[in-house]
């Protein structure tokens, strides 16, 4: 098994959210690493692909899944720069997902604690390890920028460098 630290994994997370956002799109990135060491990064890309399902995270996890050919991931972690939604803590589970490290709360769809918490759902069959807060000033301030920008009508800042 290959551990690789959640700050470098982050890291590359938050590298996938600036492509997001150099896309114009949500500056949310993902990865998911398996236990021998690869890497399966994802952005979020829902305007470019036209589906509302084309979220970082999900987009890791197809992935990972596709390079496996199997839709179990168990022994994986996922890393996003923002707490997942209900649709992505979902599919993680789904996935088997063991671990999910998330940078900043979501207090609009966060479904680790921020407005809901799938792992308090009873009769679940896999309930994943969460962490949040890694890493968090960083990944929000990204979003933060990002929304700012377009309420403003301003064209969407460019990444910072290290983004």
């Amino acid at each position: 098994m290959v551990l690789i630290p959640d700050e470098e994994l982050m890291r590359l997370a938050l590298s996938e959210a600036g492509q997001a956002l150099s896309e114009a799109e949500v500056p949310v990135g993902a990865v998911l690493a398996l236990p021998d060491g690869r890497v399966f990064p994802g952005h979020n890309m829902t305007a470019a692909l036209g589906r509302p399902s084309a979220h970082a995270e999900h987009i890791a996890i197809e992935k990972a899944a596709g390079a496996l050919s199997d839709w179990r991931l168990e022994g994986s972690v996922l890393v996003s720069t923002v707490e997942p939604c209900l649709m992505c803590g979902g599919l993680a589970v789904l996935a088997r997902v063991s671990r999910i490290v998330f940078g900043a709360p979501d207090p609009r769809f966060g479904a680790f604690g921020s407005v809901t918490d799938i792992t308090a759902m009873g009769n679940l069959n896999h309930y994943p390890t969460v962490t949040g807060g890694l890493m968090a000033e960083e990944a929000g301030s990204l979003v933060r920028s990002f929304f700012r920008s377009l309420r403003a009508g301003r064209a969407v800042p460019a990444p910072e460098s290290g983004a």
